[in-house]
């Protein structure tokens, strides 16, 4: 049974893995500062389709049970990282009930201060998943900002094409933190995932 997600910065280069949530029935929220549109219909052949593996335990595994069966749809909240607490309201008003998902790509300066704000939004048991840039770690993933929180953590960084290096696609993005939400759903212990390769050596950046 799907429930609520919160997903932050998800309007970006995490719309795919937001598509595929909202195509599973949850109910998303989204806080950004700028609207962009969400697919929240099944998306047209060709449009970025996650793959069957990483969508197949979107809806729940033997992890926490979502609380609520919220209605369909991604729901867009002006906000800013800035203004944590703020975010936090609006977030609240439009999740309509604890949300049994968090997915969190935030700025490293931010990231902290808005976590912290959204923690009280969260179910009890609700796992995280924690998005980071190649730049946030050089070696180890910090430590999970909501340690009281199961929390799968992705740490992106760039591929390399025998010697020449290009950053990651979206859909490549989407796909790694789809498959880091399906590891949350059921219940895998807490880890940390690489998608591409990290760190990247200095002057071979894209």
């Amino acid at each position: 049974m799907a429930g609520r997600a919160l997903v932050l910065g998800g309007t970006g280069m995490l719309a795919g893995c937001v598509a595929a949530l909202v195509g599973d029935g949850w109910h998303v929220v989204l806080p950004s500062r700028r609207y962009a549109p969400i697919p929240a219909e099944p998306l047209e052949r060709g449009d970025y389709q996650p793959g069957a593996f990483a969508r197949g335990a979107l809806a729940g595994g033997r992890g926490h049970k979502p609380t609520a069966n919220a209605e369909r749809k991604a729901l867009w909240v002006q906000a800013d990282w800035s203004e944590p607490d703020q975010l936090a309201a609006r977030a609240q008003h439009a999740l309509g009930g604890p949300a049994d998902l968090l997915v969190a790509w935030v700025h490293s300066a931010d990231r902290a201060a808005v976590m912290h704000a959204v923690r009280p939004l969260l179910a009890e048991g609700a796992p995280v998943v924690e998005v980071l840039g190649s730049g946030a770690t050089t070696g180890d993933a910090p430590d999970p900002v909501l340690a009281d929180h199961p929390t799968q953590q992705v740490v992106l960084g760039y591929v390399n094409l025998g010697g020449r290096t290009r950053w990651l696609t979206h859909d490549e993005i989407a796909e790694g933190v789809l498959a880091a939400v399906r590891r949350a759903l059921e219940g895998r212990p807490p880890a940390a995932h690489q998608v591409g390769e990290v760190p990247m050596p200095y002057g071979h950046r894209p």
